[in-house]
């Protein structure tokens, strides 16, 4: 049901206005108490660097502004407030000012998705205000109200120290614009990411546009008896509530298995909290949330599946028609058994990890609006492709009257692949006819978006007496929530990584992804990856400790080298480092008092039997600039740099000549943005395409002479096949990242030192592949030791960012990196994807250094109780100024 609400008289009393100094003048502002000073300076005065990341909690330090010269997030505070009094953005920095941060930051890599980052760069600002040569150790302890989930914030201190340096006339941020493989180019587009001048999708305003607000179940198991949007359309300023009945189309919809309906029906059970049952459309975004709470449900209220166990009952309720087992992976190899009886020494342990939630700082958003006799709608998703097709299939259209396009995101990590508001807006702009813009609150976002699995695995491991791994026998179930998503596949990835890169004869490994009524868990970061290194690398250490030997030398006589045959069955025919990574840090680990170590792997493609395609398209254009479109997502990655760097190299034209973009106008689908693909595929289509320009150069023509001519690029693999396929040479994969980290104490039991060693293939451009890697390892540490999303009763427990455990700038170890080469040939230039390797194996060297420290052995995450966990959250000391 589609009702047009019956307005009632407008309100003879208008809010109040104030008046104060915005960036150096004097203004007037609506007053209204229902409106943050956040929102009346983005909507009223256009201060788009001041970004909403979680109004109203105060958490994240975007929307960071000056006060009378003091620190204020204006999340939290009135325009009353405010009154008489100074305020300062950063577009109200002088224009010197401004530039010598935007340099700093993107000379020092300081910027990746870029959404945090204008409110890091006024704290730094301020901070060099107060001081003009801070110590590191005091601008991470500014920092300690900004949060990034990007960066690790290594960069971000360097910028900010860049900065004060600039300040003080000592030194100039340095860039190489030289854009060739192999060196720094600056990330494309990073002055504006820094500034806040760029637009992500909550930053545009469409004419005439109208608000959507998404009315969420109140329990997550309930019968739906009815709907009553009477008390929602009194409210002046609502447009139309929109229920099931409304959609025209499939209301289901999935990446893999259509399971997830963008609104629930009555008659029909809620699954989970993150279900929605209406849409209200309204004059601005305030009346839309607060007639979203009115609308009158009648439930009938069920009891929860709220455990794996209970959901694999033979008198299970079933939550989907076909019930709750999702799916089942299985490898067999060799004869376990046996293994088993002839081993010199055996162990197991049952291993938990958590539900972690991505806490991307940019939370879900999408514009729709009709275009000619379809739709067009803005999304921020990694697969802009997969989204256009499902929301057509929502609307019941033809695929040719929906367009989308992507607009670069502030945060993914995998949380951005399902669709999350995408299908309900489309659907809200077909039917009122008008431009329809939606964004989530935070609390709706952790609702909403699927969460990295929680997992628990039971594993048997034996080796011979010489410490060699003769099986592995492991049984795995994975917590699936309410809905698919891609949550077989991350089991299946769990399973074929649960030998970690290690020699293994005997195999008998089965891994379940289960439906209950918690959550969905879906892709993110390590996707089942990092689950089974927590389990694997800690019963390597106790076979280590049985045999007499240590845990440098355990690895080292199991590692996978080229010709063994990893868990998949795959032969790695291919060279690769890992036994060099492992070397380099052999001598950092065996001095150290307190170390744990850890060695990785990684997939680089989803392969599995699914193609692995790379498009690119390079279309001379009038301006003479040579733009590269693409069909996967920049989500703070790098992708658009390194893509720019391929051209560069293949066609010795100056970096300055390319422009970068998706663009779903051609024909580039390449799927998900998912599986540390990215880089690889994108550049192996550039290069295609980019010869092909070159060519044309090579023959004497110039651009001028070549506008309008496009290129086109493909690469594709497309020879793997499914888990356990009945071949004689298994190739489940296009390649692999593979790591060595070691963790190191301090002799309180606190972290000190993370140093990692990568086999990243070739280094494509040095300071983003570092800032990947950072980030990669902030959050395994947070993984390891303070993240952690609570589900009780299948309700949120943790519904606040300071609740769920981000690391801060202050709670960082120093990090240290050794970067090795051993290129992949069939890869671009024999890079591997580096976007997921870098937290896997942090986790168990965690583990396996607190072991050192204290004599525990952990297998649960987070280690909350450890030293190393307590002394992260313990309250921080000002350090002293210098």
């Amino acid at each position: 049901m589609s009702i047009a609400a019956v307005q009632p008289p407008p309100s003879d009393s208008a809010p109040k206005s104030v008046s104060f100094r915005l960036n150096g003048k004097q203004v007037q502002a609506d007053a209204d108490p229902d409106r943050s000073l956040l929102s009346v300076l983005r909507e009223d005065f256009s201060c788009l660097s001041l970004k909403n990341g979680c109004e109203p909690q105060a958490s994240c330090g975007c929307c960071m502004l000056m006060v009378d010269g003091k620190p204020r997030l204006s999340c939290t505070m009135k325009a009353q407030s405010v009154a008489g009094k100074e305020l300062l953005t950063l577009e109200g920095l002088p224009e010197e000012t401004r530039k010598n941060l935007a340099d700093s930051f993107v000379a020092c890599g300081g910027v990746q998705c870029g959404f945090c980052i204008p409110g890091m760069a006024m704290r730094g600002y301020l901070t060099c205000q107060e001081n003009p040569n801070p110590s590191r150790e005091q601008i991470a302890f500014d920092l300690r109200g900004n949060l990034c989930r990007c960066t690790g914030y290594v960069k971000i201190i360097d910028a900010i120290e860049q900065f004060a340096a600039t300040r003080r006339g000592e030194s100039q941020p340095q860039f190489d614009h030289s854009g060739r493989v192999g060196t720094p180019l600056p990330r494309y587009r990073g002055h504006e990411l820094v500034l806040g001048d760029f637009k992500y999708i909550d930053d545009i305003t469409m004419p005439g546009q109208v608000y959507a607000a998404m009315r969420f179940g109140d329990h997550p198991r309930a019968l739906v008896k009815s709907i009553d949007p009477a008390p929602a359309l009194a409210i002046e300023g609502v447009e139309r509530v929109i229920t099931a009945a409304d959609v025209p189309g499939n209301r289901h919809v999935g990446l893999i298995v259509n399971d997830w309906p963008i609104l629930v029906a009555i008659g029909e059970e809620t699954r989970c909290v993150g279900d929605i049952i209406a849409i209200v459309v309204a004059k601005d975004q305030r009346t839309a949330r607060k007639a979203a709470e009115k609308i009158a449900i009648d439930y009938e209220v069920r009891t929860p599946i709220t455990n794996t166990d209970d959901a694999l009952k033979p008198d299970a309720p079933k939550i989907h028609p076909k019930g709750n087992l999702l799916s089942k992976s299985a490898i067999v190899r060799g004869n376990p058994d046996e293994a088993f009886a002839n081993a010199a020494h055996v162990v197991e342990d049952t291993f938990q990890t958590q539900r972690i939630e991505h806490m991307f700082l940019e939370p879900e958003s999408c514009i729709a609006y009709p275009k000619d006799d379809g739709v067009h709608f803005l999304s921020q998703g990694q697969g802009v492709f997969d989204d256009r097709r499902q929301v057509a299939s929502v609307l019941g259209w033809p695929l040719e009257r929906v367009s989308a396009e992507l607009v670069q995101n502030g945060g993914a990590f995998g949380g951005k692949e399902d669709m999350s508001i995408q299908g309900q807006t489309a659907l809200a702009a077909a039917i009122v006819d008008k431009p329809v813009k939606c964004t989530l609150t935070r609390d709706e976002s952790f609702k909403l978006h699927p969460k990295r699995h929680a997992i628990r695995a039971h594993i048997k491991m034996a080796c011979d007496a010489d410490g060699r791994i003769t099986a592995v026998r492991s049984r795995i179930i994975g917590d699936k929530g309410a809905y698919a998503s891609v949550g077989a596949k991350v089991l299946e990835r769990a399973a074929g990584h649960a030998c970690g890169p290690y020699r293994v004869p005997a195999i008998d490994i089965e891994a379940l992804a289960v439906y209950t009524n918690n959550p969905p868990c879906g892709a993110m970061r390590g996707f089942g990856a990092n689950q089974s290194a927590f389990a694997v690398e800690q019963l390597l250490n106790r076979l280590a400790d049985k045999v007499g030997i240590d845990a440098w030398e355990i690895r080292w006589r199991n590692i996978l080298h080229p010709g063994d045959r990893f868990a998949t069955g795959q032969k790695l025919d291919k060279p690769f480092g890992l036994d060099k990574t492992l070397l380099a840090v052999k001598d950092i680990y065996r001095s150290a008092k307190y170390a744990g170590i850890a060695c990785g792997i990684k997939n680089v493609g989803i392969g599995n039997g699914m193609p692995d395609p790379g498009k690119a398209l390079l279309r001379v254009e009038r301006d003479g600039k040579v733009s590269i479109r693409t069909g996967y997502t920049e989500m703070g990655q790098g992708l658009f740099t390194v893509t720019i760097q391929t051209a560069v190299e293949e066609t010795g034209l100056p970096p300055t000549c390319f422009t970068a973009t998706t663009d779903t106008s051609v024909d580039l689908d390449c799927g998900q943005t998912t599986g540390s693909r990215g880089t690889v595929l994108s550049c192996n289509a550039v290069i295609d395409a980019a010869r092909k320009l070159k060519a044309d150069l090579d023959s004497g023509k110039k651009l001028s002479d070549l506008i309008g001519k496009e290129y086109r690029g493909e690469w594709v693999c497309n020879y793997t096949v499914k888990l356990g396929a009945k071949v004689d040479e298994p190739k489940t994969h296009l390649t692999y990242g593979f790591a060595t980290q070691v963790v190191i104490l301090n002799d309180d039991g606190s972290l000190k030192r993370v140093v990692a060693a990568h086999d990243v293939g070739k280094v494509i451009n040095p300071t983003l592949l570092q800032g990947q890697m950072e980030g990669s390892i902030h959050m395994g540490l947070g993984y390891a030791l303070t993240e952690d999303f609570v589900v009780e009763n299948s309700e949120i427990v943790t519904d606040t960012i300071k609740s769920i455990g981000v690391l801060r700038a202050h709670q960082m170890p120093e990090l240290q990196f050794m970067f090795i080469e051993e290129p992949d040939p069939e890869t671009s230039y024999g890079a591997r994807g580096v976007g997921e390797i870098g937290l896997v194996p942090t986790a168990p060297a965690v583990a396996g250094a607190m072991e050192k420290f204290d004599g525990v052995r952990r297998t649960t995450l987070p280690m909350k109780d450890s030293p190393a966990g307590k002394a992260i959250v313990a309250p921080p000391k000002k350090p002293a100024s210098r």
